[in-house]
């Protein structure tokens, strides 16, 4: 018997390390293996007619692309297999991995080296059958016997056309495949071809021509055909003709195997990549796929109109954190129900990742039409959906766009939506905004501030402002409220509105917000030190939410105390209703460590949102200061006066103090110390100032 030859690998791949790599992990002392690293290097290996049984391929050489040389080297031996080699996985390597015909592709760098070998090894296993079904159709057509006995011993169905007489001749096997009894088969080509699925005949036939025409060496092609029981098999036809001395065909010998199963776990491959694991909605790679084919078939015919809508679960974050993943998973899954039940056929629903959602409305004739859906949408995510038991509220928000003859990739209405879906969850959740031009220019300049807060933050360009706060009693000044100005070198100060709102949703607030912690302790510590100042006088600092749950908070008021030897008194912390109902358990501990360095606690804007006496009762605040809506109708309407005269009783019967802001007139002033109230700041005193203009301020006014 013949010796099997060794097997010949070709590794192609642009770097050394992964040559050495794949010499040690694939026994190079076993096999004969050649090296490339360019694209002209493998072609030279290829064309000098060597017999490779295995290339590993690296997809992007330096002069052109692995795919080419994987390609050639399938057409000139098609039994060879193919390895592609990448830097990253994805679904179009996928792609590109199944169309050159690969048996796999790999990802550097290679993270399993022992099933990296049992890969080589099974691809090798796979080439040597091949070889071996290859000698074995070559000695089918010099000998009848040696036919007979290969048919009943391989798995693979056989066949053997006569072209002269049209006789075929199918194997107990092949008829096994399809379920077919001897009866059954008439012993002509019509047994095999009448069976083809439709949409494959036609590609069968013309490839079974070209090989008979001597167009193609030989005949291999995958494609369904019809079982017994009326389900298609994929089948994996190979032939080759036999020839007489003037090139005419006499006989086709082929095999025919079974690659269903193959076949299925490619389309399960196909759709895992782009389907979401969870909700089994289409992913963000097939809804973009998806808005592409929409806006080409926009471009073809302009009176087709569609819509997008970016959708994002509200408060999602509060469920999987407070109730865990499983019960998020199950939320997502009954939201995608509901959401595919409000759409219509032709609509494309899909999950993008984490808590948002997409929707591709298509054949929309107006913005109306998206509206409806949306409202659809809301009327039923606005019922409680029943989870383990357990009764969940939820909302949405969204954002719409209709697709105009302006766009032009998909990305562009993604982002759009996304603006308005951004637009629709500042403005209160739980709605949904149509998009417009205005929102795009809003959304740049936002990103322009954005850059430059960077830049700033890096740069310290941040100014600390002082307002001073009196005692209404004694009209004498009892500390300052530290306020951020931002000094930007191309347009000068810019008022906290500006870019405040912006530095909370960036996280840059906490940056900025240390800067001013630092700089009012110094300066607090200053006044109280250089002679101007009076030892009493203390700072009060804004701190936003996002800063209140940030957990270096209180290690970083504790060592600005002690680094710059100020007593806790004279730093009080002003922290908002909001801010607190946000996320009261966290801030509960937050604020009780405060407390715990005895630094004083301020709830600022008291009245203007989400009052509670529970709040007060629970948590320990030391002052309350009156949001200056209040004080500026003051004497004005008479229910402003009750509601800083209930405020003001409030504060006296738990026993803490009041600040009024927004002081303007001495009206205003008249009717606080009628109400009995505890201290003041406003215009009326004094407006921000730079540290400078104070100091100056209390060096001319000592008494004050």
């Amino acid at each position: 018997m013949a010796s099997v030859p060794r097997a010949h690998l070709l590794i192609v791949d642009d770097e050394p390390v992964v040559h050495a790599i794949l010499r040690e992990a694939l026994h190079a002392d076993r096999r004969t293996m050649s090296s490339a690293a360019t694209l002209a290097e493998a072609r030279a290996l290829v064309g000098a007619g060597e017999r490779v049984d295995l290339a590993l391929i690296d997809k992007n050489l330096p002069d052109g692309s692995g795919l080419e040389i994987a390609h050639e080297l399938k057409e000139r031996d098609p039994f060879a297999e193919v390895i592609l080699i990448t830097g990253y996985a994805s679904f179009d390597s996928a792609v590109e991995a199944l169309k050159v015909g690969a048996y796999d592709y790999l990802t550097k760098p290679f993270e399993d080296i022992n099933k990296l070998a049992l890969q080589v090894e099974h691809a090798l296993q796979k080439v040597q059958l091949r070889r071996d079904q290859e000698r074995l159709l070559a000695q089918l057509v010099q000998s009848e016997r040696r036919y007979a006995l290969a048919a009943r011993g391989a798995n693979d169905g056989l066949w053997d056309w006569d072209l002269h007489s049209g006789q075929v001749y199918f194997s107990p096997r092949w008829r096994e495949m399809l379920g077919l009894s001897e009866g059954e088969v008439r012993g002509v080509a019509a047994d095999w071809l009448d069976r083809v699925h439709d949409d494959d005949r036609e590609r069968v036939e013309a490839a079974l021509h070209a090989h008979l025409d001597g167009r193609l060496d030989h005949l291999q092609d995958e494609h369904r055909v019809r079982h017994r029981d009326g389900t298609f098999r994929w089948l994996l036809c190979r032939a080759v003709a036999d020839r007489d001395s003037q090139g005419r065909p006499m006989r086709l010998a082929g095999s025919m195997t079974d690659v269903t199963e193959r076949r299925l776990a490619e389309q399960q491959m196909q759709y895992d990549v782009l389907h979401d694991a969870v909700t089994f909605l289409p992913n963000r790679t097939l809804f973009v796929d998806r808005l592409g084919q929409a806006l080409a078939r926009a471009r073809r015919h302009p009176g087709c109109r569609f819509a997008v809508m970016l959708l994002d679960l509200d408060r999602f974050k509060l469920v999987n954190e407070g109730l865990g993943h499983s019960m998020g998973d199950k939320l997502l899954v009954s939201f995608a129900r509901r959401l595919e039940g409000c759409l219509r056929a032709g609509d494309t629903a899909a999950r993008l990742g984490g808590d948002e959602f997409a929707v591709l409305l298509d054949e929309v004739v107006s913005e109306q039409d998206a509206v409806a859906v949306a409202e659809r949408l809301t009327a039923e995510v606005s019922t409680p959906v029943i989870l383990d038991g357990r009764e969940v509220f939820t909302t949405v928000s969204g954002g719409i766009v209709m697709a105009t003859s302006t766009y032009e990739r998909p990305e562009e209405l993604l982002r759009d939506a996304d603006i308005a879906m951004y637009r629709a969850k500042t403005t209160g959740r739980g709605r949904y905004v149509l998009f417009e031009t205005a929102m795009q220019h809003r959304a740049a300049s936002f990103l322009e501030t954005d850059t430059a807060l960077r830049r700033a933050v890096e740069r310290r360009e941040f100014v600390v402002y002082y307002q001073p706060i009196v005692s209404l009693e004694s009209g004498r000044i009892i500390g300052f409220e530290a306020l951020v100005r931002w000094q930007r070198p191309d347009r000068g100060l810019v008022p906290p509105l500006e870019f405040i709102p912006i530095a909370e949703d960036t996280g840059l607030i906490i940056p900025i917000s240390e800067y001013v912690l630092e700089a009012a302790v110094k300066q607090v510590r200053a006044w109280q030190t250089d002679g101007v100042g009076r030892e009493q006088l203390y700072v009060s600092v804004n701190v936003s939410g996002r800063h209140l749950a940030f957990p270096g908070l209180v290690d970083t008021v504790g060592r600005l105390l002690l680094d710059h030897h100020l007593a806790p008194a004279s730093l009080r912390l002003e922290i908002t209703e909001s801010a607190i109902v946000e996320n009261t358990a966290a801030v509960e501990l937050t604020l009780a460590k405060l407390k715990g360095l005895d630094v004083q606690l301020y709830m600022d804007d008291f009245g203007t949102g989400y009052s509670s006496l529970s709040y007060l009762h629970r948590l320990p605040i030391d002052t309350l200061k009156v949001d200056r809506a209040f004080v500026t109708n003051l004497g004005k309407e008479g229910e402003n006066s009750v509601i800083v005269h209930t405020i003001v009783t409030l504060a006296r019967v738990l026993g803490i103090e009041v600040i009024a802001e927004g002081i303007e007139t001495a009206d205003q002033l008249s009717h606080l110390r009628a109400l009995r109230c505890d201290h003041g700041q406003g215009y009326l005193f004094a407006r921000p100032l730079p540290a400078e203009a104070i100091t100056e301020l209390l060096r001319r006014n000592p008494e004050w």
